[in-house]
Order: structure tokens, then sequence, then C-alpha cells
């Protein structure tokens, strides 16, 4: 039996350093934590494109499946794997598990499980409000807020699964773990882009505070988290760019799918499914986070934080701000900018309340105190990102 056979090392070499238990291929639970975080993104994706151009009409659409569907893998996976651990497990296996409840498996599967159970509890939860409350109503309703919660512990645990995997893996295992992670961290981006669409979504708010006060909140923590946890070169860049990516292929393939309106008032026909806008910029900031970690790498963190925060920031203004003059123009009102998409619910009339830049803040000191806000988000956005990155630099379990 392997876990009978002594090690001649000294005790004191941490778990990382043992080769006898390093990974050396990515084991089925990464792939399957990866494959339900896909289907939940693409889902959530796809809902939302449901309720601009049909409405939503019955909980058994393809895309609240296509979202239950990685919570149902979640659970599953999660639960067979601490229970085979725990039951089944030799020495390894249980010598890189946490226990809790009395029941022993990775840390990232009983985090991943709670957040799928969270995502399956809110599917009844969500075709009772809607039967009681009415159809088509406000994004953050209570069970939407239960599967969001679920969506995000979910894609936590994946990540923590993935991570705790690569700390322990060599050569090209980890270099597969590597790129699991930074895909994984493309989708938690989409995921909070979405999150945020009301704002940073909206192209006609790329002259205001809030839309850069949000995009500052959301993107550093995970560009600089994930860039660290995976310390390779150009890591925000490739995650970034990862995350235009696939928001192109959803932006230009989405409308090959035919739809209808399905409630009403309809004030556009609706042909084919609506995409939900060009990406946000920020790869350039991405770059930026890059450059500045690697040039300060002997310097303090709370350092390195303040001059990426500020530089992210910075470009993202100078990148965005004649970018919008674009969206706003006939230019963009094409398949590759989606910019004359418009939902059922908007009347002909006020299509062009879409190509014309409006102030969120009433006054201009109120739009710099807004950026000073934005500035203090994105320092202290990198700052978490710092830190969490170095949690899950830790994670052996």
């Amino acid at each position: 039996m392997a876990e009978s056979v002594r090690l001649t090392v000294p005790t004191s070499l941490s778990v990382a350093e043992l080769p006898s238990i390093r990974v050396k291929s990515v084991p089925w639970y990464v792939w399957s934590s990866v494959l339900a975080v896909t289907s939940t993104t693409v889902g959530l994706y796809w809902d939302i494109s449901w309720h601009i151009g049909i409405g939503r009409d019955t909980f058994w659409t393809p895309a609240h499946l296509a979202i239950q569907f990685g919570a149902l893998i979640t659970g599953l996976s999660c639960a067979y794997l601490i229970l085979h651990t725990t039951f089944v497990g030799n020495g390894a296996s249980k010598e890189n598990s946490v226990r809790i409840w009395g029941l022993r498996g990775p840390l990232g599967a009983f985090i991943a499980a709670w957040g799928g159970f969270c995502m399956l509890t809110s599917a009844p939860f969500d075709n009772w409000w809607h039967n009681s409350f009415g159809l088509d109503i406000m994004i953050l309703s209570p069970p939407h807020v239960v599967l969001i919660l679920g969506i995000f512990v979910m894609g936590f645990g994946g990540l923590a699964l993935t991570t705790s995997q690569m700390n322990l893996s060599t050569g090209d295992g980890r270099g597969k773990l590597n790129r699991m992670l930074l895909y994984s961290g493309s989708l938690l981006l989409s995921l909070l882009f979405m999150l945020g669409l009301e704002y940073i979504g909206d192209q006609t708010l790329m002259h205001s505070a809030i839309y850069y006060r949000v995009l500052g909140m959301i993107a550093p923590v995970v560009l600089v988290g994930i860039g660290r946890a995976s310390g390779r070169r150009w890591a925000a860049t490739t995650l970034a760019a990862t995350y235009t990516g696939l928001w192109l292929a959803g932006n230009w393939i989405l409308p090959w799918f035919p739809a209808q309106a399905k409630l009403g008032p309809v004030f556009t026909p609706i042909t084919h499914m609506v995409p939900l806008g060009f990406p946000v910029l920020v790869l350039p900031g991405a770059i930026v986070i890059d450059l500045v970690l690697d040039r300060l790498a002997g310097r303090g963190d709370t350092w390195k934080a303040v001059v990426g925060g500020a530089g992210f920031l910075a470009v993202s203004l100078v990148v965005n701000w004649p970018f919008a003059y674009f969206m706003m123009s006939p230019y963009a009102r094409n398949w590759i900018f989606a910019m004359n998409e418009f939902g059922y619910n908007a009347p002909p009339s006020q299509y062009y309340l879409a190509w014309t830049l409006r102030a969120y803040e009433t006054t201009r000191a109120e739009f710099w105190v807004g950026m000073l806000i934005a500035l203090m988000a994105t320092v202290l956005s990198a700052r978490i990102g710092m830190l969490w990155g170095d949690w899950m630099l830790r994670i052996r379990r």
C-alpha cells in the first residue's frame, strides 16, 4: 500500500515539498468545477439576454437550466469528493483535507457545495416569487440575491480547489492548473460585470464618475488576486484578454439565435437574442497592473496597491473617455459593437437616449468627489486582491 511507505525526508518540510504527494495531473473535480462555473456564467449571460429580448415567461428556460446545471454538477461532484475522502480516501488525501462536521474533504469542495446548495434552493423560491409578484421584476429580488450569493460562493470554492491543487503540483500539471485558474478568473470577472451591468454596461455613463467607481471596485480585486495566485508573468493581462474574448463571443454568437418577445407591451419587435453589449475596456488597465507589480516587486504591498490602483484608474479613464464618443456615434451601431440592439420594452422614440452621454452626477464638484471615491475604491480593491492572492498561495488542503 502506498500509504505504508516511509518517507525519508525531514519532518520539518512543508506539504508542498513532499514529492510523493505532489499533484502531477489535473484532478477530475477541478475539471468539474470549471465546467460548472462555465455553465453558470453562460446561463446567466443568456438569462439576462432572455429577460431583455423575450421576457421571463417560465422557469424552464434553457438559460435557467444552464445555471442550475452548474449547481447540480457542483453539488454532486463535491458531495462525492467529500464522502469518498471521508470513508475511502487514503492517508495522503485525508492529510490534504479539512474536517468539518465529521466529514473530510478539500476546503474548496465544502465552500463550492454550499454555493451549489444556495443556487438549487433559489430555483423554487424564484418560481414562487414570480408567480406571486410578477413575471419580470427587478434583478435584486430576494430569490435572485440567494442565487447570486450561491454563484459567487460556488465560484470561490472552485478557485480554492484549483489553487490548492496548483500549489501541490509540478511540471505540466501545474501549467494546466494555472491556465484553468486564469480562465476561471475571467469567468469571475464576467460574473461581476454582469452584476454591475446597470452602470458599467451602460455606455452613456462612460463620462460619469459612477462608471469608474464601479469599474474600480470590481476589476482590480480579480486581476490582482488571481494574478498573484497564478504567479505567472502577464497573468492579469491574460485574464483580461480572456474575459474580453469570451464576452465578444457572447456578443457576436447570441444574435444568431432567433427570439420573439413573449411579454408586453412590445415597443421594439424582437427577431433574435439581444446581446449585452461591447465588453468593458479592462485590458489596458490590466497591462498597467502587470507592469506596476513587476517593476515594484521589491516594494511593499500598500505602495504597489496605490501605484497599481492609480495607474489602472488613470489608464481606464484615458482609454474609455474618448471611446465613449465613438460608442455614441453611428459607427458603433452595428453587429460588432451592438449599439443598435434594444430590448422589447424600448420605444423607438427613445433610442436616441442610448446614443447620448449623460451625467450621473449633477455638478462638477460631485463628479470630482466621485472620481476621488473611485480612486480610493480602486486602490482598496487592489490591496484586497493582494491579500486574497496571498491567501490562495497558502492553500494546500
